[in-house]
């Protein structure tokens, strides 16, 4: 069973990944939608934090990658 700390943790990646995911979708309709853009440079920047480092081990760049390759 997953500790209370871990289920923050996750819980925590989970909105970046949820927020991400919905800013992409929302840029693929309407490229220059700065509210969009503004988020993707914020999630961005925390999966290639030193915190998301300490909330997951999960790679950044292979998160990214594979969350643009699903809104396409």
């Amino acid at each position: 069973m997953c500790e209370p700390y871990e289920l923050l943790a996750n819980a925590i990646v989970l909105l970046a990944v949820d927020d991400y995911r919905r800013a992409l979708k929302k840029l693929k309709s309407n490229p220059q939608y700065s509210p969009a853009l503004y988020t993707i440079r914020e999630v961005e920047r925390f999966f290639r934090s030193r915190w998301y480092a300490e909330l997951t081990s999960v790679n950044p760049e292979k998160l990214i990658l594979e969350l643009k390759k699903e809104v396409a």
